[in-house]
């Protein structure tokens, strides 16, 4: 009888390893997993499928083999494609608070927020370089400084993949603007690209493991992102060792054979150019290496193998997230990030105690802004707006007031999509719905390859794309209606699209978002007239990704008349102890796919010159990702506090900062000019002759290193910001005074606080090479830390450095080279602001 029991167990193991070398069961110990094994098994046509993606965001799964289907979500500020989610600081806030434990700490929450939600892929870091204000994405990214970026993206990837969650670093490399993206090649040196443009992604590849790296939309030196292969295979695959996958931006692809050979491992959305049609032939008549396919595919199981992705693909499973923790990091990032910039005769912090009212005035005050605009956008859980959390600061005990001061149109109307009051014409008579033709590509041009009809206009995917001839991606198509109102009055035609668009009203142009954009609202508002006809014209293009379109349309009730937003403001500035005005950008005025002005949108810097001349006492709340036109209105007011986009939780630190709670301890990551035109970047920053070529004329000397020696300076230094207490720096001292190229250099100096409150200060190290056979700038940031201090308490901070610290890139043997000599060692509180000082040679 036992004999007969250990021949059953016998066989049912035997079963087992059976059924487990057959793939047509899933693989579930982690540790079983061969991927060159799995590749074997995989038909061409699975392995080139499999490096494309499908549904917009996903990476295709093959059961049989026991591949998972992968997700991939926007970042990098929270999770833009599942719904609400905690919504941080933008990196540019991050930049500004120099907090390496505060990075990491944004990435661990993230990560495991996207972990709850099944996800597999975050689309960031992004840390391209700081150039010139108006660039429409700055607020994604860390700053004019490659080191300050580097160290950031370092910690924040290492707090992300911490939660077992892929990041991805992004935009490799030198997407510095947004117009004219797809097309514009960023041209410079050998020296600027390796010294400026390439350290960031170094450190968070060689220092943060990061698992995926994202190309850019440009072109660089005339090739693009996706298909250079200096750049990815020789650079970041070859000499950083980078063992990762490299994935396309959303359809920021080509020329297929370009991007097979030129390093890219996925295209995004979709296998458009690395398509089948395109490989198989080539592969198959022996054009292009098929090894170089297997490359990819083992690249990208790699790194599932590296999260465990086999073993569990539901990432959620079993997975508790921390929502608290997730809220309090997102407080903590806004409170370490913002800068506060002027405060003339200490009117901060504001003592409650001694104010009676508070005239809160700009079109940022209510509701809540916490980002900018494009695939970075959050739909935050807790959004706060700075009337509420100055209401809610100060116990609801003071008369507080808001006015917006100027007219910006009227909110986005909720539910402006549920019904649809369109029609059109069938046999003369009114039909609700639209009509519709489509084309082949993104210009409306040719013959129309499918018309009909739809019931109304809120289209996604199938509904636009599973028609007779009209293909999933590369399509474009016009929607025709009619709309009669029933009353007279201002109304609001809402469109919302991704991505293209744009709206016509009796054949007049009257909103347009033609550009690739993730799915994106905007309004157009109007006087309708009661039994007037209307033509109505959606024009829509699909580029790649989701097809997604709605039209719709509202009467609006308006509480207060255009021109009586100013004289309303001014009443409430004279009958107010002071006011706070929240000005500055939104997420439809600064966002991917388009630059932004200098100038602040609706006469903003006209409406704080208008509310200081009936009241002393004016406190600018900024909403930007950099600087902004100050020149006509910076004197006429008391205190500046750089706010960015702060996140959910942001106006509530704001809030605390006005009136003493927490004291401002951010630095700028960026230098803030006078005037537009004094940027170094300013005459190489436009494709003036129209050829789409920008050359990045100003060099490595970019930021700082270029104000250092110019004799113009900037309005606002990197590395600048007030605190509400004093430090002092002492005792500066190196462990040798000699040393050779490969020693590291141990580097100290005290840092006392003076003053009498709490206070964080971000010491910060430069090096200065006194004597070079190249021209380098002045001194280069090197080291940063941020060190916490009790009133009257001191501490020694510690630095190492390594021979990078002191090295520069020489184009003639294209390496990095250190040269004996004298350099000298600065520490300081901003990079005009140097407190101690020590030399060193190098032999």
């Amino acid at each position: 009888m036992i004999q007969k029991k250990y021949i059953q167990l016998l066989f049912i193991v035997l079963l087992i390893l059976i059924s487990g070398c057959s793939n047509n069961i899933h693989i579930h110990n982690q540790n079983d997993i061969d991927v060159d094994e799995l590749i074997s098994k995989m038909t061409l046509e699975e392995k080139i499928d499999f490096i494309g993606g499908y549904k917009g965001y996903n990476i295709r799964g093959y059961k049989h083999l026991g591949i998972p289907e992968a997700y991939l979500a926007d970042g990098p500020v929270g999770i833009r494609n599942f719904g609400k989610a905690t919504a941080f600081p933008a990196s540019i806030n991050l930049a500004a608070s120099w907090d390496k434990e505060l990075a990491f700490n944004i990435g661990k929450a993230i990560g495991g927020e996207a972990r709850s939600k099944n996800i597999h892929v975050m689309l960031g870091p992004g840390f391209n370089i700081y150039r010139l204000p108006l660039c429409g994405r700055n607020f994604e990214y860390l700053g004019e400084d490659p080191f300050l970026a580097g160290q950031l993206a370092k910690e924040y990837t290492i707090g992300m993949q911490s939660e077992k969650m892929i990041a991805t670093a992004k935009h490799y490399v030198a997407n510095n603007q947004e117009f004219n993206r797809h097309h514009c090649s960023s041209d410079m040196d050998e020296r600027t690209l390796h010294e400026i443009y390439l350290p960031a992604f170094k450190t968070v590849v060689q220092e943060g493991s990061v698992a995926s790296v994202m190309t850019s939309y440009n072109l660089i030196n005339g090739i693009h992102a996706s298909e250079h292969d200096y750049l990815v295979n020789n650079i970041l695959k070859e000499d950083w060792g980078f063992e990762g996958f490299v994935v396309s931006d959303w359809v920021s692809t080509y020329n297929g054979v370009a991007c097979y050979n030129g390093g890219l491992d996925l295209e995004m959305p979709s296998g458009k150019m690395m398509s089948p049609e395109t490989l198989i032939p080539a592969i198959k008549a022996g054009q292009l290496d098929e090894s170089i396919l297997d490359d990819k595919v083992r690249r990208i199981l790699s790194v599932y193998h590296r999260f465990g992705l086999f073993e569990n693909p539901d990432r959620s499973k079993g997975y508790s997230f921390d929502h608290e923790f997730a809220r309090q990091t997102s407080l903590a990032a806004a409170r370490g990030g913002m800068v506060l910039l002027k405060n003339r005769d200490q009117i901060l912090p504001l003592q409650a105690d001694n104010i009676n009212s508070i005239a809160i005035i700009g079109p940022n005050g209510h509701p809540a802004v916490t980002g900018g605009g494009g695939s970075s956008t959050v739909e935050p859980r807790y959004p706060l707006s700075l009337v509420d959390a100055i209401k809610q600061t100060t116990d609801n005990k003071l008369d507080i007031i808001f006015e917006k001061g100027i007219f910006t149109g009227v909110e986005f109307p909720e539910g402006i999509f549920n019904d649809f009051d369109f029609y059109v014409y069938d046999d003369g008579k009114q039909l609700k719905g639209v009509n519709v033709d489509f084309f082949k590509g993104k210009t409306l041009s040719g013959e129309s390859i499918y018309s009909g009809f739809y019931s109304k206009l809120a289209l996604v995917n199938e509904d636009m794309w599973n028609k007779p001839d009209v293909p999933e991606t590369d399509f474009s198509a016009r929607f025709t209606c009619y709309y009669t109102p029933n009353e007279t009055g201002h109304y609001c035609i809402g469109v919302s699209g991704d991505d293209g668009y744009r709206l016509l009203i009796d054949d007049t142009n009257v909103l347009e978002l033609w550009r690739d954009q993730g799915d994106t609202r905007a309004k157009y508002e109007c006087f309708l007239n009661a039994g007037q006809e209307y033509k109505v014209v959606i024009e829509y293009y699909q580029a790649g990704g989701d097809a997604r379109l709605r039209l719709g349309v509202k009467k609006t009730v308006m509480d207060i008349l255009p021109d009586q937003y100013p004289s309303r403001a001014i009443e409430a500035a004279k009958n107010s102890d002071l006011v706070i005005m929240a000005v500055g950008f939104n997420a439809s005025l600064e966002g991917e796919a388009f630059d932004r002005t200098f100038e602040m949108p609706y006469d903003q810097s006209n409406l704080i010159n208008s509310i200081s001349e009936v009241n002393d006492n004016i406190i600018v709340v900024l909403n930007a990702g950099g600087n902004v036109e100050m020149e006509s209105w910076i004197d006429n007011v008391n205190a500046l506090l750089m706010a960015w986009y702060p996140g959910q939780e942001g106006n509530l630190a704001a809030a605390e900062i006005l009136f003493g709670e927490t004291n401002p301890s951010g630095k700028l990551p960026i230098s803030f000019e006078h005037h537009i035109e004094d940027n170094p970047t300013y005459e190489y920053y436009f494709d003036h002759d129209n050829d789409n070529q920008v050359f990045y004329g100003e060099g490595i000397f970019l930021g700082y290193r270029h104000w250092d020696k110019s004799p113009e300076k900037p309005r606002f230094p990197f590395g600048f910001g007030l605190s509400y207490t004093e430090f002092e720096y002492e005792k500066i001292k190196t462990d040798n005074s000699t040393y050779t190229i490969d020693d590291n250099v141990l580097v100290s100096v005290q840092v006392k606080n003076i003053g009498d409150r709490y206070g964080e200060e971000i010491v910060q190290l430069y090096v200065s090479d006194n004597e070079s056979s190249l021209p380098r700038p002045i001194k280069e940031l090197k080291a940063f830390d941020k060190v916490q201090l009790q009133p009257g308490e001191d501490k020694t901070v510690q630095f190492i450095l390594d021979k990078d610290s002191f090295s520069f890139y020489n184009p003639k043997s294209h390496s990095w080279e250190v040269e004996s000599g004298t350099f000298e060692i600065l520490i300081g509180s901003s990079s005009v602001d140097i407190k101690q000082r020590v030399m060193i040679t190098v032999i």
